[in-house]
């Protein structure tokens, strides 16, 4: 399953992603993990959850984060979920790769069962309707 908070900046997106990462790292059963683009978040996530910084890993392009992704998945099948801030600045701008990239990610979360959740700063309005047909909004 894929979740997205959309929102434009200042709406509150990155402190809902912290809520549920912590929420999520007190309940899980496996391994959740937090990406975030520069080192922000370092003191507001649980200890419980592994956080990443995508800078660290020179991730850039939805090709990269993709395979970032499907690597995280792919070693260590104890990942329960994967929550990402930033998400249009790690991947970029291009409404139509990010639902290309949501499209491709919706296999991969099936197939190792692991939950990713996304911040996705813009409007609602901006987004292609098909990456609805492979995630969901949350508020």
């Amino acid at each position: 399953m894929i979740s997205l908070i959309i929102g434009n900046k200042g709406t509150g997106k990155t402190k809902h992603l912290i809520e549920l990462v912590n929420t999520t790292a007190e309940t899980s059963k496996g391994n959740v993990i937090c990406i975030e683009k520069g080192q922000v978040m370092t003191f507001d996530v649980s200890h419980q959850a592994r956080l990443i910084d995508s800078d660290t890993y020179g991730i850039h392009g939805y090709e990269a984060y993709y395979g970032f992704l499907c690597g995280l998945c792919a070693g260590n099948y104890d990942v329960t979920d994967i929550f990402a801030d930033a998400t249009l600045r790690i991947g970029g701008r291009d409404y139509d790769n990010f639902a290309d990239f949501i499209e491709k990610l919706s296999v991969i979360s099936e197939e190792s069962n692991t939950r990713f959740t996304f911040t996705v700063s813009c409007d609602e309005s901006e987004l292609p309707d098909r990456v609805f047909e492979f995630a969901r909004k949350i508020s």
